[in-house]
């Protein structure tokens, strides 16, 4: 993939390890788009994932896109998946259905202040005459084993119990911490242009989703 250009030269580790990145908007589109196509059965769903994404980056609703998540994305994943799922899993699903590069400066583990942001889609300058919010959100993950239960049990559960698991509310309190760290961070870097709105999301395997509004109430809709 180096050699073909998909991925680029991007530092060493402290090991000695070599880095490699995505070079550009162009190629992480193209990422985006591939792992969308290979995950969304066939049929309307594309445009579904299209009108979740977008209550989200117009009104602020993010449970439209989890209720999609979870009845759609992770029905393609299997038990020998969880093997290898952690919050990176995740975010990258979020992204493929949110990426939109006309819209949004999109970016994953951007740094800010030495601190990273799990995702950011800060709208374009030359965007800025239309309504759409900037998002920013944080990603956490809960294990079956973490959690207790079996992915049945979780499958059945009200919202109301799953977010009051224990696991479920320890990452949560996590990432509620790391958005008011970058929420700041971004208002200093941006100014008052922002139309943020922030969110805490928690996997509880591959079977549901806590979604937190966490913004501020100092925050411009």
């Amino acid at each position: 993939m180096y050699y073909f250009g998909i991925l680029t030269f991007g530092g060493v580790t402290p090991f000695g390890e070599l880095i490699l990145t995505i070079p550009n908007l162009v190629i992480r589109k193209l990422y985006a788009e591939s792992i969308r196509e290979m995950l969304l059965p066939e049929g309307d769903e594309g445009g579904m994932a299209r009108r979740a994404a977008k209550a989200l980056y117009q009104q602020g609703d993010m449970q439209p896109l989890c209720d999609f998540m979870e009845n759609k994305y992770f029905k393609v994943f299997s038990n020998r998946d969880y093997a290898h799922v952690n919050e990176l899993t995740i975010k990258t699903a979020f992204l493929t259905l949110l990426f939109d590069d006309t819209l949004y400066i999109m970016e994953s583990e951007a740094e800010i202040e030495r601190g990273h942001t799990d995702l950011t889609m800060i709208v374009r300058p030359d965007m800025r005459q239309y309504r759409v919010l900037d998002i920013l959100i944080e990603f956490k993950f809960v294990s079956l084993k973490e959690a207790g239960l079996d992915g049945k049990t979780l499958e059945q559960m009200d919202d109301a119990a799953l977010g009051a698991l224990p696991a479920v509310q320890e990452k949560q309190r996590e990432a509620e911490a790391g958005l008011a760290r970058y929420r700041e961070k971004l208002k200093r870097k941006f100014g008052d242009v922002l139309r943020l709105h922030s969110f805490s999301v928690v996997a509880v395997g591959f079977e549901r989703l806590v979604s937190h509004v966490s913004t501020s109430p100092g925050d411009r809709g």
